[in-house]
């Protein structure tokens, strides 16, 4: 008895009304249920048809091991293994890594994808078209990560543009021809409403979550990789964005990608799409094999699937201990799967091609490395940057108006000093320190450049769009000195003639050169102490400390002169002293203060204070507050070199 007769012999038999789409629906599942409970993961014999296909990805006895840390006072931490012995074979199409949380699924996807440390792999080997690969397949693939690393100012065309100019070969692609790739992938994905809609930022609204996925995913296909990592794309998205994405995902299947991807409990109608699934509980593989099987597999061996119940939920449930199985057994499920016929048929195929890869493994593979120039990468990284703070008001505008507004309130408060003793002295010294105060604790807020962009320069970094060194110099070049050097020379020139310092314009480049040194030598230290710690509580810390130990040995809070021989060697990296005594040799020399009874020249001052007054003198403070830039901005580059790459 067909389909059709049943509903017919329904319709005849009883007076029913015509019901609901909703429920027609709900009758076909249970049709098919009833006749057939395994038919719920089938296509009608569907299999994955392409012209070209994509790469076999096969890998075997996956062990991998992470180390628990207890500190950095307490002994070395055990190992605890988190892959066990895990093997599988992914073709051309949608290949779902499913499993509970903490099961191991993203750290199969992680390993096999080559973006896990490799220091913890144990045992075990990855094959893409029967040749060993390296962790250096994190270039020559794609990876989309679970949560959408994306430049928030830029719109979604821009975003995809910078992904092409860093990734698609130059002598390859003219500008027309990337605007053309980019064009056709926002065709592809369904973005051309959003097209120039910006991602959004905390500050600004852009596009919705299913849009910055997809926009993610058009950053890796910009490269028309056959080889697609996907992290749990559908976390975080709405029953109805997360069907489209993964049916999005399944028409790119089709069109000769092996598509590989974690997910954690999806529903019937994205289940259904699934060509092959690999299920894990606690990082032991329990089946590994076509998903329009795993019923048919499961009920086998005593698990009998109810009518209405997803399958998903269904193949959870067994593995949380919630269902158990009609024939009791003191096997696990992992021992059950590895004594059955897919597991032998999987060791058989893989031993296969295992002796295949032996034969193509023996010749050298050529590394791959960037396929774009160092200036070229230089210059699209440059813009971007650029672009990253025009349209950041609160970094770029706030800061100059900020310092517009403080050099106004600086030049009133010690407006036209003058030169009557003591008053001339002292409101110098406190104004000179205000300043120094001023240039260095106003770059605190530098600490927040390499932490909030951690998460994207890793990502891109280890995609391989751009080298270390271009993400450096673009901050150094367009971040750094742009964004510090004119707000502090609109700051120079409001305070300088206001407070009535000399009038000589000499005197005033020496003041602005001063103020410079010394905010370039903070910057360079909040930029070493944001590459090495990944938290703004950390970061608050370690940049408050030895600004506030460089301000107590700067020489105006205490005489260095007086103080204890084993302390006193602090004052040679310090900022404030080096700024203190540039600005005071600057405007002291040739100055001469009076009173009624006494004539004071700033030289007697300088000596005074036992203040080398030189030329050398002078410029030494200079040498040594750029010294101290070069250090710090060398070490900060090594710090980003360090920074953990692996998942």
């Amino acid at each position: 008895m067909g389909f059709v007769d049943i509903c017919s012999r329904f319709w005849d038999q009883t007076d029913w009304k015509p019901v609901s789409r909703s429920s027609l629906s709900l009758y076909i599942l249970f049709f098919f249920c009833v006749m057939d409970p395994s038919r719920l993961g089938q296509r009608n014999g569907e299999k994955v048809s392409v012209n070209v296909p994509g790469p076999t990805l096969t890998f075997q006895n996956i062990s991998y091991v992470v180390r628990e840390s207890r500190g950095p006072c307490r002994k070395r931490a055990p190992e605890r293994e988190i892959l066990k012995n895990v093997s599988g074979v992914m073709q051309t199409g949608l290949n779902a890594i499913m499993g509970a949380t903490g099961s191991g699924k993203t750290s199969l996807l992680d390993v096999i994808a080559g973006r896990k440390d490799p220091r913890g792999l144990r045992s075990g080997q990855v094959l893409v078209d029967n040749k060993v690969v390296t962790s250096e397949l994190r270039l020559i693939s794609a990876y989309v990560v679970q949560d959408d690393i994306l430049m928030g100012t830029l719109s979604v065309r821009e975003n995809l543009m910078f992904s092409g100019h860093l990734r698609l070969p130059r002598h390859q692609y003219s500008t027309a021809e990337k605007e053309k790739k980019v064009t056709s992938v926002l065709r592809e994905l369904g973005l051309e409403d959003c097209a120039d809609t910006k991602i959004g930022t905390e500050f600004l609204r852009g596009v919705s979550g299913g849009e910055r996925k997809r926009c993610s995913i058009g950053m890796e296909l910009m490269t028309s990789p056959s080889l697609l990592f996907l992290d749990e794309p559908t976390t975080g998205l709405d029953s109805n964005t997360a069907n489209s994405i993964v049916a999005l995902l399944h028409s790119l299947s089709r069109s000769g990608k092996t598509i590989i991807f974690s997910i954690h409990q999806p529903r019937y109608s994205i289940f259904r799409l699934f060509d092959h699934l690999t299920l894990l509980h606690k990082g032991e593989c329990v089946y590994a094999g076509p998903a329009n099987e795993t019923i048919q597999y499961f009920n086998d061996m005593g698990y009998e699937c109810e009518a209405f119940n997803n399958p998903a939920d269904f193949f959870l449930d067994i593995m949380n201990g919630e269902v158990s199985p009609s024939v009791p057994t003191d096997k696990s499920l992992a021992e059950l799967y590895r004594d059955s016929r897919d597991r032998a048929a999987l060791a058989e195929e893989l031993k296969q091609l295992t002796v295949l890869s032996d034969c193509t493994s023996t010749a050298k593979q050529p590394s791959p490395s960037y396929v774009t120039p160092f200036l070229y990468q230089l210059n699209i990284v440059s813009r971007r940057t650029a672009l990253n703070l025009l349209r950041n008001p609160q970094t770029s505008y706030a800061q100059t108006v900020l310092n517009v507004l403080f050099g106004v309130m600086v030049g009133l408060i010690y407006f036209q000093m003058p030169h009557t003793l003591p008053e001339a002295l002292q409101n110098r010294t406190g104004a000179f320190f205000f300043l120094i105060i001023n240039m260095v604790f106003a770059n605190l807020s530098a600490v927040e450049l390499f932490i909030n962009e951690r998460a994207l320069f890793v990502h891109e970094n280890s995609s391989g769009y751009y080298r270390t060194s271009v993400y450096f110099l673009s901050k150094v070049f367009v971040d750094l000195i742009p964004n510090r050097m004119i707000p502090i020379f609109v700051f120079s020139a409001i305070a300088y003639y206001m407070m009535g310092l000399k009038p000589a314009f000499v005197a005033f480049l020496c003041f602005f050169l001063t103020m410079s040194l010394v905010s370039l030598a903070a910057v360079s230290l909040a930029f070493l102490v944001s590459a090495s710690v990944s938290s703004f509580a950390m970061a608050n810390i370690f940049i408050a400390m030895p600004f506030v130990f460089m301000m107590v040995f700067g020489g105006f809070l205490v005489n260095l002169n007086s103080m204890l021989s084993w302390l006193s060697w602090l004052k040679w990296i310090s900022i404030f002293r080096y700024g203190l005594n540039a600005i005071t040799i600057n405007e002291m020399t040739g100055q001469v203060f009076y009173d009624n009874y006494t004539r004071l020249t700033g030289e007697m001052y300088l000596e005074a204070q036992r203040i080398d007054y030189s030329a050398w003198g002078f410029w030494q403070n200079h040498v040594a507050l750029l010294g101290m830039v070069v250090v710090c901005m060398t070490l900060a580059y090594v710090q980003l070199l360090r920074i953990n790459r692996w998942k």
